[in-house]
């Protein structure tokens, strides 16, 4: 008399390449032991989508709940562009004012920005192959100097001063506050309207006295900054678009 052992299902994989549409996007599948079902992520700018997943899942049970919100992914994904880079004539939002992306011709000179006629423009030199790093660090100078402004006013009225602030491209948060006074923050805010930077600079040096995000912490919050739910509000609704714009 022969036995045969049960067949294993073929291990889940952990990452695969998902057409949606006319996209191709990365899948990221992270099978988390306490998970009941399946939930689904649209990564920070539409780059990509993240699953998580109850243990021992089959491959046919992904599939069936792609194809079940496939259509909700694409209407998701519609309001991200389909083209991320920057080039000569794009627009980009600084301080939330869009800016044409004009540049000078010339090897060596500043990047700066001119309003002409009404217009907004964002003068860049250098070559063409220099374009989006020059932005980036243009961006991140400027933000340098709107978040160390903003932090140091909102720490001045609480009489609690900051260590430190560090700028990062940071994804999952747009800032942090260590128990230590240290401050972080996505340069990236600077494309948002100042009213945004505001809010985000209340809110990280409001844990300077309370490092949690009890009633009282929104309370204080609120008290720096007394747009903060205008603040809330906008980086909910846009802040993934501008994790969108690729710099590399």
């Amino acid at each position: 008399m022969f036995s045969f052992a049960k067949k294993r299902p073929a291990p889940l994989a952990t990452s695969r390449m998902l057409e949606v549409g006319d996209r191709v996007l990365p899948l990221k599948i992270k099978p988390n032991k306490r998970a009941k079902r399946i939930t689904l992520r649209i990564d920070p700018g539409g780059r990509g989508l993240s699953l998580t997943v109850p243990p021992h899942l089959h491959e046919d049970e992904i599939s069936e709940f792609l194809e079940k919100y496939h259509g909700w992914i694409l209407t998701k994904l519609a309001k991200f562009p389909k083209e991320s880079g920057l080039s000569e004539g794009d627009t980009i939002p600084i301080r939330g004012i869009d800016h044409i992306i004009e540049r000078t011709g010339e090897i060596r000179g500043v990047t700066e920005t001119i309003n002409d006629d009404d217009k907004h423009i964002l003068r860049v030199s250098g070559g063409e192959e220099h374009l989006r790093r020059r932005i980036a660090d243009f961006l991140k100078k400027e933000a340098r100097q709107d978040l160390e402004k903003f932090s140091s006013y909102h720490a001045e009225k609480l009489g609690k001063p900051y260590k430190s602030i560090t700028l990062r491209d940071t994804r999952s948060r747009w800032g942090s506050c260590s128990s230590d006074g240290k401050l972080s923050y996505s340069w990236r805010i600077i494309m948002a309207p100042s009213y945004v930077l505001d809010y985000l600079t209340a809110h990280e040096v409001s844990h300077l006295v309370e490092m949690n995000h009890e009633p009282q912490f929104w309370q204080l919050c609120e008290s720096l900054c007394p747009h903060m739910q205008e603040g809330k509000k906008w980086l909910k609704q846009n802040g993934s678009l501008l994790h969108a714009i690729d710099f590399n």
